[in-house]
């Protein structure tokens, strides 16, 4: 069943795609100058503006860790979670290296600074342990998908714990700061998504890439709770697994509250009010 506009889907398309080219060589200059602040702030600037173009609205509940460098363990349901997540914080993500191949969106990935694993390739794992913990230690804030995979946007995946080693990096004598984060689509045009418009949002499985985001274009404003849980340590938990099973735990209790719409949400502020604000 095909919803929405199609003038909408192209409008969108069209305005995204400018404001996307215009944007590339802003963020490759600044990589190329080495101007840090810039590089790092100005995804969270163009995300904004592509979200409002795409028509997702984003409600943030708790907050977003101020320190650098912090680790952020999420769900992981769609391509939109890249926009999303880098519209409320500075952040840059660690992603399958397929990512890298991709046209156009890998040129994205890369000038956001993405750090690309071969989950499947074991011999690598230390080398990428290493590149991970080494971004880590140089202050940046990396968002980690430890499903391995999108799901259906109703649940969350288990979580593979290989990369959680990655928490006992020490920054100034103390393990890294880990904080769990929850990324929910609930509702269309202000009404509750089920299990089955959830896949507007969500993409996983065998969908192929241009049809699903044809369908969401031509949708209408999609709201997306992202829940920022209480940061800790490995050291609290006293293990890398034991902090996955917390993670775990934790996201996919927020998920399950925005699914259900448990919890009253926030009403939506100005973009710029800090990490209360909502993105639309």
């Amino acid at each position: 069943m095909e919803i929405g506009s199609t003038l909408r889907g192209v409008l969108r398309l069209v305005a995204y795609v400018s404001v996307t080219l215009a944007g590339i060589p802003v963020q490759a200059a600044f990589l190329a100058l080495g101007w840090t602040k810039a590089y790092v702030r100005f995804p969270r600037a163009y995300h904004r503006f592509c979200l409002r173009i795409l028509g997702i609205e984003v409600v943030v509940k708790g907050a977003p860790s101020a320190k650098r460098p912090t680790l952020f363990i999420s769900n992981h349901s769609s391509y939109l979670d890249i926009p999303v997540l880098s519209a409320v914080a500075d952040v840059s993500f660690v992603a399958k290296s397929e990512v890298n191949d991709w046209p156009f969106f890998g040129l994205l990935a890369r000038l956001q600074r993405t750090v690309f694993v071969e989950r499947e390739k074991r011999t690598k794992a230390q080398e990428q342990r290493d590149s991970i913990a080494g971004r880590l230690q140089a202050g940046d804030c990396l968002v980690l998908f430890p499903e391995g995979t999108s799901s259906d946007g109703n649940r969350v995946l288990p979580f593979k714990t290989a990369l959680f080693s990655v928490a006992g990096t020490k920054v100034d004598e103390a393990p890294v700061l880990v904080q769990p984060v929850s990324v929910t689509a609930t509702h269309l045009d202000g009404l509750p998504l089920g299990h089955v418009w959830r896949a507007l949002y969500a993409w996983y499985g065998d969908m192929e890439l241009p049809p699903h985001l044809w369908r969401m274009v031509r949708a209408g404003r999609i709201r997306v709770v992202v829940e920022f849980h209480p940061a800790l340590t490995v050291d609290q938990v006293g293990s890398r697994k034991a902090l996955a099973e917390h993670c775990w735990r934790t996201v996919a209790q927020g998920v399950e509250r925005a699914v259900k719409n448990r919890a009253e949400l926030p009403v939506p502020a100005n973009a710029a009010d800090g990490a209360k604000a909502a993105v639309g």
